[in-house]
């Protein structure tokens, strides 16, 4: 390896620049070079308006629009942190009912359940927290039948209306593959189990 301080600055600047816009990057990417080299690189382009520092560590390279600097989405954010921690993340509470369509209230705080390591990050003015998550929550094949089994926990049996119950039924009938979608209902909690699975032949 190179003596990290006889790198040229150029080239972890061009490597910067050449990444795509609504990308999301990690001090840590780049452990070829002294940790306190790449602090002033970040520091510099984020002075410049190239990167935008959305929490410790992590630098996002916004997407320019007619509307201004657009930022990746937190869901964004959050999976990367999954991929650089080799850990799965999965919506939880109002997060996941959010992202059904079940509610249409922003959450201000998201929760994640995580195979990584717990965390709060606070991304602007929200915050994320990632709490670690037992293996049940991630054994079902589908990411729909993952997030209604967060979703209708956090909704709870005694509220769930009809209009929630048709939300639900596009969902399902939008699912292609169906002998997974059957094997995952099979798995969910009973009353889930009671609610979902007619909706299956429907």
């Amino acid at each position: 390896m190179a003596n990290e301080y006889s790198i040229d600055g150029a080239t972890l600047r061009q490597r910067i620049e050449a990444m795509p816009e609504d990308c999301i990057l990690f001090r840590s990417d780049f452990p070829e070079y002294h940790t306190e080299f790449v602090g002033s690189v970040l520091s510099e382009l984020t002075t410049e308006g190239m990167l935008v520092k959305i929490a410790h560590g992590i630098y996002a390279k916004p997407r320019n629009s007619r509307f201004g600097v657009v930022l990746p989405s937190v869901d964004k954010v959050v999976q990367a942190i999954a991929v650089r921690d080799n850990a799965e993340v999965l919506p939880s509470g109002m997060t996941a009912l959010n992202a059904l369509g079940l509610s249409t209230q922003v959450p201000m705080n998201y929760t994640y359940l995580t195979t990584g390591s717990e965390r709060t990050i606070n991304l602007s003015n929200r915050k994320v927290v990632l709490k670690r998550g037992v293996p049940k929550n991630f054994c079902y094949s589908t990411r729909l039948i993952s997030l209604l089994v967060q979703a209708l926990k956090a909704l709870k049996k005694e509220n769930i209306g009809k209009g929630d119950l048709n939300i639900i039924r596009q969902l399902i009938s939008k699912e292609t593959d169906k002998e997974t979608l059957i094997k995952d209902v099979d798995m969910m909690p009973a009353w889930m189990k009671r609610i979902i699975k007619p909706m299956l032949t429907a």
